[in-house]
């Protein structure tokens, strides 16, 4: 796997879960304001790094749509169970303590053009 690509993120995650809402790849896309081509690539990706795709899609016609499947149901609960037992887990480590106290309260703009 090249540094280029992650199997799972936080916000491949985001994307995993409002498919699992909207039933969509588009209405996901639209639910996180992200690009249907953002949101295809990043289930596009997901699908290509697992041994089992993570979401079915089925274009056109009267069933067509998107859903997890039992593999994207499992690795989604397994990396929010991982995200939950690390914030357990660093909440009072004093690493974690510097990083946050070093963040803004918010970004500041951008610069790019």
């Amino acid at each position: 796997m090249s540094a280029e690509t992650s199997a799972m993120g936080p916000g491949k995650a985001a994307v995993l879960e409002a498919i699992t809402a909207t039933g969509s790849i588009s209405a996901a896309g639209r639910a996180l304001q992200m690009s249907y081509k953002r949101c295809w690539a990043l289930v596009d990706e997901m699908n290509r790094c697992w041994k089992t795709p993570l979401v079915s899609a089925t274009r056109g016609g009267p069933a067509q749509g998107a859903c997890l499947t039992e593999e994207g149901r499992l690795v989604l609960d397994a990396f929010r169970d991982l995200e939950r037992r690390l914030s357990d887990v660093t909440r009072d480590d004093p690493a974690y303590g510097t990083l946050v106290d070093n963040l803004r309260d918010a970004p500041l703009p951008s610069t790019a053009s």
